[in-house]
């Protein structure tokens, strides 16, 4: 049975709440996909992330702070040695309300199971063609073949919900719409569409020629599906509809088209031990130092995760015709930022020596 709920403490200058925290326990993956990182990355070294023991420390801190559901993400959180044993750990702490995770599938077909017994309620899916040759260009190293086998047996494995996330690129994926819908109407699973984030310098397309909105997805999908507007909210950014007649829903994430910055309940813990207070910012704080020169001051972390949430900026601002500001890739938002936007500065509030705030 779960304690009594703790007040939230997480609040933000702009009265915003924040409930949810994204975790990332590793910044490497099997796959290389052509918006989320360059075909050669270098990877953090193991000293500079975050120990298992580590994340689960900061993971029961931010509970009894009033978060509620934990997103384990990465790079690949599976091809992290022992990451089941860490969501177990989390998935038993009694303030958590849901433990969730995002993957790539291809671990899935072997860890499905496992990861229910954790306690992980939904699976979000990236999945953004369902043709073979091009899921290996746009992956670079992954099998179509592995991912739906391991999509099946999620599937039969009995999750609360699994959604597909699909990142959507005109003239590369972008006539997929359709047949991505109906994979996920046939399978009884949903699914939403992601307009590209620009993170981090990639030499294989224009941001600017990819970008394909929500809106023209929407418009694409008219020709085949009845959408119909749903209330149903979650504690992510995804703007809902229902196909008509059906259960499954096709959710639209618009970073650019349709900004979602004035509803943000989340934060992103790095691999790497920031506490990134912002996916399209850089505010961010330092919690692995932090920890490791006070290790187990609970009142010392939870101190400087309450005073974080001062330099939590009101939105972040995407320009795709520019070189990203932010050039931490998706799948390492843990990389040390080398950039001259940014500088530390002196804290403002007790406790906060790590900050970074952009200074443009």
């Amino acid at each position: 049975m779960r304690h009594p709920k703790q007040a939230k403490q997480l609040v933000d200058r702009f009265g915003r709440s924040v409930d949810y925290v994204r975790i990332s326990i590793t910044d490497r993956c099997d796959f290389r996909c052509v918006y989320c990182m360059s075909e050669e990355m270098t990877f953090l070294p193991r000293a500079q992330i975050l120990s298992l023991e580590e994340i689960f420390f900061l993971a029961k801190c931010f509970t009894e702070l009033g978060v509620r559901k934990i997103r384990i993400t990465g790079g690949e959180p599976l091809i992290r040695r022992n990451a089941l044993e860490l969501l177990q750990k989390i998935g038993d702490l009694p303030l958590l309300d849901e433990l969730v995770m995002t993957t790539n599938g291809s671990q899935l077909a072997a860890s499905a199971s496992q990861l229910k017994q954790a306690h992980v309620s939904r699976l979000n899916i990236s999945l953004d063609t369902l043709d073979a040759k091009k899921f290996k260009e746009l992956t670079r190293t992954g099998d179509l073949n592995i991912v739906l086998k391991g999509i099946h047996t999620a599937i039969n494995t009995g999750f609360k919900r699994i959604k597909i996330n699909a990142v959507i690129l005109k003239n590369r994926n972008h006539h997929e719409v359709i047949d991505l819908v109906q994979f996920a109407l046939d399978s009884g699973i949903d699914i939403s569409f992601i307009e590209e984030m620009p993170l981090g310098f990639i030499a294989s397309h224009n941001r600017a020629e990819a970008y394909y909105s929500s809106d023209q997805i929407r418009t694409d999908l008219a020709a085949k599906f009845t959408l119909e507007k749903i209330d149903e909210t979650t504690a992510g950014p995804s703007d809902y509809y229902r196909i008509q007649g059906t259960a499954t829903k096709v959710g639209f994430i618009s970073p650019h088209s349709h900004n979602f910055c004035s509803t943000c309940n989340r934060v992103r813990l790095t691999a790497e031990g920031r506490l990134l207070l912002c996916l399209g910012n850089e505010h961010s704080i330092d919690l692995k130092t932090a920890l490791r020169s006070h290790p187990n001051d609970t009142d010392y972390i939870k101190q400087l995760m309450i005073d974080a949430m001062d330099i939590k900026p009101e939105k972040h601002e995407f320009n795709l015709n520019e070189q990203p500001i932010i050039m931490r890739h998706m799948n390492s938002t843990g990389d040390k930022i080398e950039s001259p936007f940014f500088m530390s500065i002196k804290p403002f509030n007790t406790g906060l020596q790590h900050i970074q705030r952009n200074t443009y």
